[in-house]
Formats: structure tokens, sequence, C-alpha cells
């Protein structure tokens, strides 16, 4: 997108009118339907090289800077427009509570789901990646940076209970800083009840693809995360268990440089592939029509 100076002055610069100026040859609107249209939030600063990005051209570069690169968060939903049509939503009934009176975590929820209008860090549901049905579910970083609550944790499981009833494949992007601390145990065990509906899932001979971006850490990186048949990344992901801070301090140890990220991981053997989100809808719609292929054969 392009844009000259004339209209980036209409834009930012605009003067306003008062009565002193009168409105007799003036430009000024004569009613509130002729005004200008300018919108919320025109630009915004990249928060790794400072850049200021006009929104659109951001958005049309699905949400990577284009002038160093750097991968800014979406939200689940925005995830699940950028490579999925006529998505469904499903289990959105299904709620978070304070099961162990924490302090003050009650209020946090319902000011989350007042600012965020999800009720939870996760939406799952139905929807076709090129052509090809599918569940997909995908975590939301404004919601506790997607942590793992009974709820989240839910919700995951009967997706994957939902896709081997239906014999769908599962497409799952993930986020999450790990398990709900809020809900203590209850929040650990769901580790183990996402992990075993991805292992019936799996047993059932369906496939799920697992797309981790930054962050995908603590017991979301030690279940669901890594169960999955094919594991694609985002550029420049924190992928791991603990965090590198955390490491550090605990070995009292400068860690190398890239340490934990999706490129050291691919190298390593733990992820399949680095895609980058121009190319994702296309990557995952091979992969699930060369699965397909292979179940009707």
């Amino acid at each position: 997108m392009s844009f000259n100076f004339n209209d980036i002055k209409k834009l930012f610069i605009r003067k306003p009118k008062n009565t002193l100026e009168g409105t007799e040859n003036s430009e000024q609107p004569t009613n509130d339907s002729e005004a200008a249209h300018i919108p919320d939030k025109l630009a915004e600063k990249c928060e790794k090289c400072g850049q200021i990005v006009l929104s659109a051209e951001m958005e049309e570069n699905f949400n990577v800077c284009p002038k160093c690169g750097h991968y800014k968060k979406m939200t689940a939903r925005a995830r699940i427009g950028m490579c999925a049509e006529n998505f469904s939503e499903l289990f959105a009934d299904v709620e978070g509570k304070d099961i162990l009176d924490f302090p003050g975590y009650a209020e946090k929820i319902a000011a989350l789901r007042e600012k965020t209008g999800e009720k939870e860090g996760v939406v799952c549901g139905t929807g076709e990646i090129g052509g090809v049905q599918c569940a997909i579910f995908s975590m939301d970083y404004r919601f506790l940076m997607g942590s793992m609550g009974h709820a989240v944790g839910e919700k995951i499981a009967r997706t994957f209970e939902y896709a081997t009833e239906h014999k769908l494949p599962v497409v799952g992007f993930v986020l999450s800083g790990g398990a709900r601390m809020q809900e203590g145990i209850v929040s650990l065990m769901q580790m183990a009840k996402t992990s075993a509906a991805v292992a019936k899932h799996g047993e059932a001979g369906l496939l799920y693809v697992a797309v981790l971006t930054d962050p995908t850490t603590g017991g979301v990186s030690a279940s669901f995360a890594f169960d999955a048949d094919i594991i694609l990344a985002e550029k420049g992901a924190l992928i791991g268990f603990a965090g590198p801070r955390v490491i550090e301090q605990t070995i009292r140890q400068k860690l190398p440089e890239g340490f934990q990220r999706a490129e050291l991981l691919q190298e390593k053997g733990f992820v399949d592939r680095i895609c980058e989100r121009k190319d994702m809808k296309e990557t995952l719609a091979a992969i699930l029509k060369l699965h397909c292929a292979e179940v009707s054969e």
C-alpha cells in the first residue's frame, strides 16, 4: 500500500475549525454524515525496531513488520481467519471459574472477558483449510497469555474428542505461558487430559498439526503442543518448558544466543518446519490434502 504526502497530510494533520474562522467558503462538512472518517489507529510502532508502520500495511503483511520482519502477536480469531474458511465455533459456553477462590482471580477474569470479548483463552471449532474440513483450536495471548486453566483444557480436549468422533484432522495454533497458577493442581491436570484426548485421536488414524507460536511454554509445551504428528513453528517463536531467564537464574550461566527459539528447535529435530505467516494457509492446506489422500486410499 502506498501513500503520497497529501494523503498523509490529510490523515495526520487536520486543522480544527472554529466559529471565528467562519464556515462560508470553508471545506467543513455541513453534517456528521459528510465528515471524513479517520481510523481509530492509523499507525503503530513496531515493538522490536521502533519504526512507525501504517496499521493497514501491517495487516496486509499478516501482522509482520515490513521494516524488520518482527512477528506481532495475533488474536485467536485473527489466526483462524488467516487460514480457515467457513469457521463454526464449538464449546463457546465453556467458561473458567474461580475454583480455588484465588484472591482477585474472579475479578481479573471478568475484566478480561469484557476487554477481549472472549470467554476464555482458546477458541475452538470446525472450518475448512484449502477445502479440507478440519477441527481447529487457537489460543489467545490477550487472555492471561493463553495460560491453560481447566476451561482451556476442557475445550481443547473436547475438540479432539469431537474430531475423533467425526473423523476430522485437527489444526492447533498454540500460544501459552503455561499452566494457570490461579487454578493450582486443577490446571496441571489438563496436561494429562489433553494428551489423552490427542492420543485417542491419533489411535483412530487421524492427523494433528500443531503450529507453535510465540510463546509456547510450560505445561502446554509439555503436553498437547508436542503431541502433534507434524509440528510447524513461526519464525523466532520462544518454545520450551521453563523460560530462559528462569533457566539462567537456576544454573547461573548465560544461555547461548537463540536458545529456545524455533530455529534452534528445528535444528535439533523438535520442530519439523518453520513456516512464514504468508505461507501458513498454503502449507496447512498441502499437509491436510496429502493426509486426506492417504486416508482415502
